[in-house]
């Protein structure tokens, strides 16, 4: 029997959280070794661990994975959670690619100078509440059913209602106008495998502060 996964990272949300939140969604034990020191990345790197010299590194199935997206679409394809056909898997990289736009606007605020953040989180918000959520909350309006494709729970649906929290953390308020979303949140926050995730003490990452984001520029050497 297959060992389990090994994610690679440091103990923050970053873009490692989308890939743990995919694994969970689907079920998946996974073990997590975190990079607490410089070192610990260097080692990787020098032991040829890492392709591009990066992390996410996942250990799944015999590879070592690097590349968030190339992650995402292997577990996905694994657990079948990426659609029937061909079609199927367009749009649900299409929404997938929407997610991880404003997903990354948000990631990257806390790396935000004090004085741009207030002009940044006000552009962060006009985005979410006029392009992203109403694009989706049509999605699920243009065909009555529960996910975004094929009536059938997708890596998209997982992304996007990890998104939807990120936004009430930024501002409850910001999904209020968009019912079938929250409905969507609601229904795959009560999936058993999601709803484990999601309780207290899980390897789910609380949102980054001061403190986690010192550590991060520590260990990647970010000035």
């Amino acid at each position: 029997m297959a060992g389990k996964p090994k994610l690679h990272y440091f103990n923050g949300r970053g873009r490692m959280e989308c890939i743990r939140w995919l694994l969970a969604a689907a079920g998946v034990e996974f073990e997590e070794k975190f990079i607490e020191q410089p070192e610990d990345l260097d080692k990787l790197k020098s032991d040829g661990s890492l392709m591009f010299q990066q992390v996410p590194l996942v250990e799944i199935d015999g590879m070592k994975l690097v590349q968030t997206r190339a992650i995402l679409n292997y577990v996905a394809t694994k657990y079948n959670l990426y659609g029937k056909d061909m079609k199927e898997r367009a749009l649900i990289d299409m929404y997938s690619e929407g997610v991880a736009d404003l997903g990354d606007m948000i990631m990257l605020l806390p790396l935000c100078p004090p004085d741009e953040k207030d002009a940044k989180i006000a552009q962060i918000k006009e985005t979410t509440t006029n392009r992203y959520l109403p694009a989706f909350e049509k999605v699920l309006k243009s065909h009555g059913q529960d996910y975004l494709v094929g009536n059938k729970l997708s890596k998209a649906d997982i992304h996007l209602v990890e998104l939807l929290y990120y936004v009430e953390e930024l501002d409850p308020s910001l999904l209020a106008n968009f019912p079938l979303l929250k409905g969507l949140k609601t229904r795959v926050s009560n999936l058993p495998a999601v709803k484990k995730f999601l309780q207290p003490g899980s390897q789910r990452k609380p949102p980054m502060d001061e403190k986690n984001l010192e550590e991060a520029k520590r260990i990647f050497r970010i000035k």
